[in-house]
């Protein structure tokens, strides 16, 4: 063992990972990177040598959460353990990867998407500049959270920023971060999980070509690049042969899946027109999502394979074929819709009209039985009248999805959306968000009535006393807290175990409360016995 894999060896580091499953697989390559080189993981920030925070800027409330971590990472370094190095990583350094620096120096280090399979060198350089800045500390200004929040949120504005002043004169932090990334994972790239062991995200592709005018992604994420079908599909051998159960496929638009692959390929077939032509064009053998699904499904073992972040342009045909015909892919689908009225879609360029989404509901519903289907909505949109608002209300109750999130609009700078006449206020958003959520109250409630006395299969997931029960709670964002508190879960007494039945995705629906205690990671069969408003209650 050399001199600088013996200093490794020595070091400690800590990580803070939020945001969406997509930027938690960036933060498992992150520590197998680490984990590499000899490197000692620490889930006590206070005992690593340098402290990584994964961040995420999709909208406002994600990048304040980010811009919390930091600074409060940043005040217990400086009090506790000051010679730490801290690390910024993820959306936030790849949008603003010129003026983080300056808003926030007190970090050592910023790296992009593109270097996450080199941490462990990005964190010996951030502690060489640490050691560098010992005895300097950033002034802890009253309020400076509001104000660093507040100055990132102008930061895409025509007028340059201002920035906090700061006694810093130390080195400049490190900063690594491609303007444009192009990254993506291979099955051997080593990665440290962070899910339980009985499932597991897999990343088939990277970046997005959509042009939605209320979205930074393809900005901050590059565009669309799929995984080759063969490296997908190494990866989940890996996996199975590990004890997962569940197969999570994730991108940022997971059916244009192989699209990009073709020889000559154009980015510019995001309508559904435009991509059925493309995909009637593909010779026999090319890569599609359904090609992927169908060897999945023919891997050895027990196991589910489930769709997220589907985009309603890019079904086909044999896509729907494909996940009615193959008994391992959960009839699931992840469709994030946005808006049911034509301005809307326009005004959020989704190149689908009301009516084609209303016609594919009845394609998926018809060609997939047992389907569940779940979505999200963003309302107080600019231009969202009360007309348009009403028009989605009565969509929610008569489309009846089984699992449905609703976002309040945040407006975005450096999107087309944050410049657009007709901005709503946040009172108006706020009040149409609960009416939303309101409506789908109803909805949840009768279809999970609707489950009691049939017979589910479930993937155990922990073990819970009542104690633990009343404190069940799904609250984040991501998902426009699509579950919260349910006062009746409270009121089970005894030993359950927590399940999820074929419908219900990891973190963000709900879950099925068996009687007693059964093998965790394992499948289950269970009798459906009640329910509460996003769960369901069950036996043996």
């Amino acid at each position: 063992m050399n001199s600088k894999t013996e200093e490794r060896t020595r070091r400690r580091v800590g990580l803070i990972s939020l945001g969406c499953a997509k930027n938690l697989v960036d933060a498992e390559i992150m520590l197998g990177s680490l984990l590499k080189e000899g490197v000692e993981i620490v889930n006590d920030p206070a005992q690593a040598d340098a402290l990584i925070v994964n961040t995420c800027s999709f909208i406002d409330a994600a990048q304040e959460e980010s811009v919390d971590a930091i600074l409060e990472s940043g005040e217990v370094r400086d009090a506790h353990h000051r010679g730490q190095a801290l690390i910024v990583s993820g959306c936030l350094s790849q949008r603003f990867r010129e003026e983080l620096p300056k808003l926030l120096p007190e970090v050592d280090a910023f790296m992009g998407i593109d270097e996450v399979a080199r941490t462990a060198q990005i964190v010996e350089q951030a502690v060489s500049r640490r050691r560098e800045k010992i005895g300097v500390t950033t002034v802890v200004e009253p309020g400076r959270k509001a104000k660093v929040r507040g100055k990132i949120a102008e930061l895409d504005k025509a007028k340059p920023a201002e920035h906090v002043e700061t006694p810093f004169v130390a080195p400049a932090p490190l900063v690594q971060v491609e303007v444009r990334p192009n990254y993506i994972p291979q099955w051997d790239t080593p990665r440290f999980r962070l899910t339980p062991g009985h499932f597991a995200y897999v990343k088939i592709a990277e970046g997005c070509n959509h042009p939605c005018s209320f979205c930074i992604i393809p900005r901050m994420r590059g565009s669309h690049r799929s995984r080759g079908q063969s490296d997908v599909v190494e990866e989940a051998r890996h996996l199975l042969a590990s004890g997962v159960r569940e197969l999570n496929l994730i991108s940022q638009d997971s059916t244009y899946y192989g699209l990009d692959l073709r020889p000559n390929h154009s980015r510019a077939i995001s309508s559904p027109e435009k991509f059925k032509a493309a995909t009637q064009a593909l010779p026999v053998t090319a890569t599609t999502l359904a090609t992927l699904i169908r060897e999945l499904n023919s891997l050895p073992g027990e196991f589910w394979i489930r769709l997220l972040y589907t985009h309603p342009a890019h079904w086909t045909d044999e896509l729907i074929a494909a996940i009615a015909e193959c008994p391992k892919v959960a009839k699931y689908v992840d469709m994030p819709l946005q808006h049911i009225h034509d301005d809307m879609l326009e005004r959020m360029r989704r190149e689908t009209s009301g009516q084609y989404i209303r016609d594919l509901i009845l394609r998926l519903r018809a060609g997939i039985p047992g389907l569940t289907l779940r979505t999200t909505f963003i309302v107080g949109f600019p231009g969202e009248t009360a007309a348009t608002f009403q028009t989605l209300l009565d969509f929610i109750r008569s489309a009846r999805f089984e699992r449905l999130g609703v976002f309040s609009y945040s407006q975005e700078d450096g999107t087309i959306a944050g410049k657009m006449s007709g901005q709503v206020g946040p009172a108006t958003r706020q009040k149409r968000r609960d009416l939303a959520m309101a409506a789908q109250h109803e909805v949840a409630r009768e279809v999970s009535a609707a489950q009691v006395g049939r017979t589910l299969r479930v993937l155990v997931e922990s073990s819970a006393t009542a104690a633990q029960l009343q404190k069940a709670r799904i609250e984040s964002w991501e998902h426009g807290m699509i579950r919260e508190t349910d006062e009746q879960v409270g009121g089970l007494k005894g030993r359950y175990s927590v399940a999820r039945g074929e419908g219900d995705a990891p973190d963000i629906d709900g879950r099925v409360y068996v009687r007693g205690k059964l093998p965790v990671g394992e499948f289950a069969t269970v009798r459906i016995v009640g329910h509460t408003d996003y769960d369901l209650i069950a036996e043996v």
